[in-house]
């Protein structure tokens, strides 16, 4: 097991959440999934897997999360308990309506990824992130909606009416396109914040988010070249991910590429 080091961990009485990263992945008979591999391996870009470990306590993940588990636990789907509500969250957001729940004494295994896993520990807050972000969360946290309070966030926010909002106290697992190293935690205390684009992924204590004008009126917006920006007023913390537009735009640019290449190998 030398090839898979734990790389990040949050360890409490009863529950231990680690994401664990394989080192090196050779398995492949295929050539041209080989070259990939190699070339995602000298750019550091490793797959990961997190790894829950209970000691008689309860854990809920996203449906379909589960990749394998081992010793005395029990998986329950609670359909009936909060029905209607977890399905217009599940509208409203894109998290899957229900969530499995284990519980009992042994190790879960998520399905592995090459994307980031970020694992906090909340004591009686909450956090509003991106759509799709949850992953995993201790039984007793709330997963639910928030709505945005004005129309201009909804409208020119870039994350429609709806977020997700996780709150309570216990360890929350997020999924994330950028590792925590490329992600900046901004510290506002009755400050704002105008970001540029669409990279703020969470924010959590007493922050109001809404869409602003970096110049008040037209002409100072145009003669700016900036637009409507995302604001974010108040006290606390807003993480931003400024790199993740450009890996978008990066795979966006080979999709193209590649659906380019396809369609020329196909002329005769």
């Amino acid at each position: 097991m030398n090839n898979i080091k734990v790389i990040n961990t949050i360890e409490k009485s009863n529950i231990k959440v680690e994401v664990l990263q394989y080192e090196k992945l050779g398995g492949s008979k295929s050539t041209s999934v080989a070259e990939r591999l190699y070339f995602a391996e000298r750019m550091d870009v490793k797959m990961k897997q997190v790894r829950i470990t209970l000691n008689g306590a309860k854990f809920k993940t996203e449906s379909g999360a589960l990749s394998y588990m081992k010793g005395n636990i029990t998986a329950t789907n609670n359909v009936a308990k909060k029905l209607f509500k977890n399905l217009a969250a599940s509208v409203l957001t894109g998290e899957k309506a229900f969530k499995p729940v284990y519980e009992g004494t042994g190790e879960i295994y998520l399905e592995p990824s090459f994307g980031h896993f970020l694992i906090m520990e909340l004591n009686d807050e909450e956090i509003i992130v991106d759509k799709k972000m949850f992953y995993a969360c201790e039984e007793e946290m709330e997963v639910g909606v928030s709505m945005q309070k004005n129309i201009s966030s909804a409208a020119f926010g870039g994350e429609g009416l709806f977020q997700t909002r996780i709150s309570g106290t216990g360890i929350v697992v997020l999924y994330s396109e950028v590792p925590m190293d490329e992600i900046k935690v901004m510290h506002l205390n009755n400050e704002k914040l105008m970001v540029d684009g669409n990279f703020a992924m969470l924010r959590k204590g007493d922050i109001s988010f809404s869409v602003q004008m970096m110049n008040k009126g037209i002409i100072g917006t145009l003669t700016s070249g900036e637009g409507l920006l995302q604001t974010f007023e108040g006290t606390g913390e807003v993480w931003i991910a400024p790199t993740e537009a450009l890996y978008q735009q990066l795979e966006s640019s080979l999709i193209k590429q590649d659906e380019g290449y396809s369609s020329n190998t196909n002329v005769e």
